[in-house]
């Protein structure tokens, strides 16, 4: 037997990987020692003020104006998408419309108009437009108030964003998922609830999450209303003081947390999505059985037959 001669194996050599490597720990060695190490950013005053109860207070006042502004923003951005998507020309238009309205005004100029709106309108009522029927009385100046102007004005440009967000991972879905899910019979809530959304997440999560992360620091703009929120808390404070640096890094470090929450929060979401696909494209365990201990023939003559039986 004539022996075969042995293969040396050579490692492969990456060495722009190993300068990157460096470069990295370099810049990264800098902004620590020009940040940590440089006394004029007074980290004392930081750590003094970071868990303040007037800090905290403000970052409780941010999550709940974040929070409740993401849940309607959803509410409305999902019934608007469906808008969009409908077979209607007159709905389509008017969603349209909301949409190109509130994605082209800035935040800054909604919340003003809303805190104002008692200065432009004193009551509001329901009744048909240019006839004289009107059917209750609302004073607007006893409904308008900081939180709730806050909280409509960050829904009502939200929301816009969102619709576009659901839309589009709905038309990231095949049109065969849509047509086979008719075949079933299935009514139409199950279609959308069972079939299409689950695989329509895939394509809404991410970009869902990261509007949420903008509207989490688009809370800081409704300063202008004098609510105490998480960046007007810090801006009071540092007017007060004049430790200007120090508390915006305050400030920066609360909304880090919070946007650090959330990107943990996308990932496990995401993971559990994953995990749930990975389970339904793996073979059932009564089928991993008959293949471990069932002659080879039998089982393929199985799976012929099933597959012959659903062709038909």
């Amino acid at each position: 037997m004539s022996s075969q001669p042995s293969l040396k194996v050579i490692p492969a050599r990456h060495p722009w990987r190993i300068v990157g490597g460096v470069a990295v720990v370099f810049i990264a060695a800098t902004l620590v020692q020009s940040i940590a190490f440089n006394p004029r950013w007074e980290w004392g005053v930081f750590s003094e003020w970071f868990f303040n109860p007037v800090i905290l207070e403000g970052v409780e006042t941010t999550l709940l104006l974040m929070v409740s502004s993401a849940l309607l923003s959803i509410v409305v951005g999902g019934l608007l998408a469906a808008a969009r998507m409908s077979d209607s020309p007159l709905v389509v238009g008017l969603a349209w419309g909301y949409i190109w309205i509130f994605r082209s005004l800035p935040l800054l100029v909604v919340l003003i108009i809303l805190y104002n709106f008692s200065y432009l309108y004193d009551t509001v009522s329901l009744g048909i437009p240019f006839t004289s029927f009107s059917y209750g009385h609302f004073q607007t100046i006893n409904v308008l108030g900081q939180f709730s102007s806050a909280v409509i004005g960050l829904t009502l440009v939200q929301s816009a964003y969102t619709a576009e967000i659901i839309r589009g991972g709905f038309n990231s879905v095949d049109a065969g998922q849509y047509q086979a899910a008719a075949a079933l019979g299935l009514s139409s809530w199950r279609r959308t609830w069972r079939i299409i959304l689950p695989q329509a997440l895939r394509a809404i999560l991410p970009a869902g999450v990261n509007e949420i992360i903008s509207l989490a620091k688009g809370t800081s703009m409704v300063y202008v209303l004098a609510m105490p929120e998480l960046f007007y808390t810090v801006q009071m404070i540092y007017n007060r003081n004049q430790e200007v640096i120090p508390l915006l890094m305050v400030g920066a470090g609360w909304y880090l947390v919070i946007t650090t929450g959330l990107s943990l929060l996308q990932y496990g979401v995401e993971q559990a999505i994953t995990r749930s696909e990975r389970r339904a494209a793996e073979p059932s365990s009564i089928t991993r059985l008959a293949a471990r201990y069932l002659p080879l023939r039998f089982v393929t003559r199985q799976k012929a037959e099933a597959a012959h039986a659903h062709t038909r």
